[in-house]
């Protein structure tokens, strides 16, 4: 995942391969585990070592920080590499917390997409209304906090179009989903306007297979695999922090790369 300290340029992919270790380690509790002592931990927080709770809390404080730093350092206009449809992986890489035979299909003609928070429009939105909508297509790097990647194309409605279409406050600082298979998420704000971030219904121009989020799903450039929620069933703008399943596990919330 994202070291504290963005590049001006788009990094190499043989040098982000040498250092997918270590991504991966920094968006994980782990990392402050290892990489802080309980000694420089008792004397950066006042913990003792001895208390789970208070070296939790620690932990947490610090994750916290490595967020705020992120989301200062953030390049709204900042464009993700793009690439030639010819690199594009097909299918996608199937990635989820149980097998790919466990996946729920959704089914498309029942399907809506609620809406809730600050939103002037919550009526709830169908496949047909999301079609309706000016599409877009885009081929970036799929990032895994696991480690591995690919390049994926993309096609569906821009977020920051979606977002002004419904009345949202656009000065809010979240944007939550809810989804089928109840692994919520969550990005600021800024994440959501960015140019590359949609709401995405189809892969390499044919609509996403159950296994990769039918019959919508976000695709965030700037973000790390997990926090691109899948089966997406409801959408809420917020100034409330509304977390998400692998972020109260202990991820970095906001995740960037």
């Amino acid at each position: 995942m994202k070291s504290l300290f963005r590049p001006t340029t788009a990094p190499d992919p043989a040098i982000l391969d040498n250092h997918r270790p270590l991504i991966r380690s920094l968006q994980r509790r782990g990392f402050l585990r290892g990489g802080l002592s309980l000694g420089a931990l008792t004397m950066l927080t006042g913990c003792d070592p001895a208390d789970n709770a208070s070296v939790q809390a620690a932990l947490r404080s610090v994750s916290s920080l490595n967020d705020r730093v992120q989301a200062l350092l953030f390049d709204p206009n900042k464009l993700a590499p793009t690439y030639s449809e010819a690199e594009v992986l097909k299918p996608p890489r199937f990635n989820a917390y149980y097998d790919v035979d466990k996946v729920k299909p959704v089914d498309g003609g029942a399907w809506r997409l609620e809406l809730a928070g600050l939103v002037a429009d919550k009526r709830p939105w169908t496949r047909a209304d999301i079609a309706a909508m000016p599409q877009v297509e885009t081929i970036v790097r799929h990032v895994c906090v696991e480690g591995w990647d690919y390049i994926g194309q993309w096609s569906g409605v821009p977020m920051r179009a979606f977002l002004e279409r419904v009345g949202a406050d656009l000065r809010a600082k979240y944007v939550a989903f809810k989804t089928a298979d109840d692994y919520p998420s969550s990005i600021d704000m800024a994440t959501a306007l960015h140019p590359q971030t949609l709401l995405a219904t189809k892969y390499a121009r044919e609509d996403l297979a159950d296994p990769f989020g039918y019959p919508l799903r976000l695709r965030a450039s700037t973000k790390l695999g997990f926090k691109q929620p899948k089966w997406i069933t409801a959408i809420e703008v917020t100034n409330t922090y509304p977390g998400g399943y692998w972020e109260d596990q202990g991820f970095n919330w906001f995740s960037g790369i």
